[in-house]
């Protein structure tokens, strides 16, 4: 079951996520990035933003498990966050999360707990929903970047005349790294853990996009 739960969860038609989000490419294409460069981006932040959405939430598998604070998670993720944006951005799909979530599982202990924080950040939901559903860590990290990769590609079609198998291409091509980075992240279990890795052109599109009068993705 809970492979078939990574596929569900992993599923572009799941009702969050890419309906709204474009994984700040949109306002990076609105201010310089060229298509040409968006295999680059996805690259970057693999390394980055990923790698910090990834640890949160493996760590929060295992404090779901083991006991501690999710909130020292939340805080944790928070402080390698810098982006009002991007934390906005994670919590909004927390929210979404949770609820589709609670709708599988509407008396699981590990989502109530969940549920009492305000706001739960997207990876401390996936962390939660990955013990409540069997996943193991290295499955929850690899399905963290997967999802974030294919948000962007996915995003991207949208915004640009391209032809869908590039962008398949583009996420192929970074499936070994994905599975590195999972590989490399699912030992995490402490808060202090969780990657510290800055992405500053990033975090400037973001914000630059929560004041866009014009756009077509939340964030």
């Amino acid at each position: 079951m809970s492979e078939t739960l990574l596929m569900l969860l992993a599923d572009a038609r799941l009702p969050v996520a890419g309906h709204t989000q474009s994984g700040s490419l949109e306002p990076a294409l609105r201010h310089g990035l060229a298509v040409e460069d968006i295999p680059a981006y996805l690259g970057a932040r693999l390394d980055s933003v990923i790698r910090v959405e990834a640890g949160t939430a493996v760590v929060a598998r295992h404090r779901s498990l083991n006991g501690g604070s999710l909130a020292d998670v939340e805080l944790a993720w928070a402080a390698r966050t810098p982006s009002p944006a991007l934390r906005s951005s994670s919590r909004h799909l927390g929210r979404g999360l949770l609820r589709l979530a609670l709708r599988l599982w509407p008396d699981h202990p590990l989502l109530r707990r969940v549920q009492a924080m305000e706001p739960p950040a997207r990876g401390v939901v996936l962390g939660a929903i990955a013990a409540a559903g069997g996943l193991s860590p290295t499955s929850l990290a690899r399905l963290v970047a997967y999802d974030d990769l294919q948000t962007i590609a996915a995003a991207a079609l949208k915004l640009e005349p391209l032809d869908p198998a590039d962008a398949s291409r583009w996420v192929f091509d970074l499936l070994p790294r994905v599975d590195r980075v999972a590989v490399s992240l699912a030992p995490l279990t402490h808060p202090d853990d969780i990657p510290a890795v800055g992405a500053p052109q990033t975090e400037v599109w973001a914000e630059l996009h929560t004041r866009a009068t014009r756009r077509l993705f939340r964030a």
